[in-house]
């Protein structure tokens, strides 16, 4: 029989609590950690971030000393997490630091990395500079699906990076409100929203870019969401395009993204509170439907029955169009001057029923328009127009 001064033979011999290398009592449950090249690569972001966010902000490996290597541990990356969600959603680094440290203190930290459904567990919330929420255990409130998808959307928030282009699509129905900057999206007097889908946009996470948009949908309405969060990122996306021919890519992303949020928002109104649908459609030519889907979700939000034939309708397929289900309204989207061919409103057909007819987009700016035809600019105050003239009422917003 073995006794305590003998090594255990079990195919090998057991370290005893003596043996300084790897075998001590004190060593035996010690947290893996992880180099700063290590979690860089985890994180989606450069090792001199990381470098840059502990000494800013303190964000940085708990145990380390001055003259050895970084190492974190799980709490440490729980902490970049969180700040790395904080960003996204619009913070600055100072308040996503802050919000990062403040939740680690109450153990909200470790939390994420043990248990990272917890993020979405909400008690008595409590806000942290209008920017995230944290409950009283800690927990914070963002959605778990955002977890793997985060980390490359805080590289624009911290350092330069590969600008992206954009092919000049304007926000719509409204004046330009951003610029293009060096580094990233100037966004002067954007919302938090705006600054974390511009954030993301440049990082192209189309997962982040359509739960920021669909998330503003929610929150503040197709109208807010338009106004306040897309329109903005959209004009300065457009903008750095205009100066220096880059983020096609990226506007590409931000379109399809608010296409699909915006196809979502306005499922088929069932119960239209109008008997006589509203005809949307691009003009002849015209390829810049986005506004267009964005204005079909804001009706739709309303309860008014509409009838959405997209980009590019020719002449006569309009005319037909307007034969077949007599609409109360149509309405005609032009983008780019180009397309605004007054013309084309000749090809609507008279009916025994009064139809509305409307100009929408900055391509009609500067056409004159024949005496029946009403020009709309501004989104909620076109919805609200179209609401009254349908329904003879100017109740509610989109």
């Amino acid at each position: 029989m073995a006794t305590k001064s003998e090594p255990v033979q079990a195919g090998g011999s057991e370290p005893t609590a003596d043996q300084p290398d790897g075998g001590s009592a004190r060593h035996e449950h010690a947290e893996p950690t992880l180099s700063v090249a290590a979690v860089a690569r985890r994180l989606g972001i450069a090792p001199a971030t990381l470098r840059t966010w502990d000494r800013r902000y303190g964000i940085g490996p708990s145990g380390h000393t001055s003259g050895r290597h970084r190492r974190y541990g799980p709490a440490d990356i729980a902490k970049l997490e969180l700040m790395q969600r904080a960003l996204l959603r619009g913070a600055s680094p100072a308040e996503a630091a802050r919000y990062a440290i403040q939740t680690a203190s109450s153990g909200g930290a470790a939390d994420a990395v043990r248990e990272p459904e917890t993020l979405v567990t909400q008690r008595t919330p409590v806000d942290i500079g209008g920017v995230v929420e944290i409950g009283t255990d800690g927990s914070a409130t963002f959605d778990p699906e955002l977890e793997s998808v985060i980390a490359k959307a805080v590289a624009a928030a911290v350092e330069p990076e590969s600008n992206g282009p954009a092919d000049g699509l304007s926000d719509g129905f409204d004046a330009p409100l951003g610029r293009a900057g060096g580094r990233g999206l100037r966004l002067p007097g954007g919302s938090v929203r705006a600054r974390g889908l511009g954030r993301a946009a440049l990082a192209m996470d189309a997962l982040a870019v359509h739960e920021l948009i669909t998330d503003a949908i929610a929150d503040l309405g197709v109208v807010g969401a338009w106004d306040t969060t897309i329109r903005p990122v959209l004009t300065a996306v457009a903008d750095r395009w205009a100066h220096s021919g880059e983020c096609v890519e990226v506007e590409h992303l931000l379109h399809e993204c608010t296409l699909a949020a915006m196809i979502g928002a306005a499922p088929p109104v069932t119960r239209p509170s109008n008997p006589r649908p509203v005809l949307l459609a691009c003009v002849p030519h015209e390829q810049h439907s986005l506004p267009l889907y964005v204005f079909n979700a804001a009706l739709s939000h309303q309860r008014i029955g509409t009838q959405m034939l997209g980009a590019a309708l020719p002449a006569n397929a309009l005319a037909a169009a307007v034969r077949r289900t007599a609409p109360a309204g149509v309405a005609l989207w032009s983008q780019l001057p180009r397309s605004a061919d007054p013309l084309v409103f000749q090809r609507i057909p008279r009916t025994r029923q009064r139809i509305r007819v409307f100009a929408c987009g900055p391509g009609w700016a500067h056409v004159d328009l024949p005496d029946r035809v009403e020009r709309l600019d501004d989104l909620g105050e076109s919805v609200e127009r179209v609401r009254t003239l349908v329904l003879g009422s100017s109740d509610g917003q989109a």
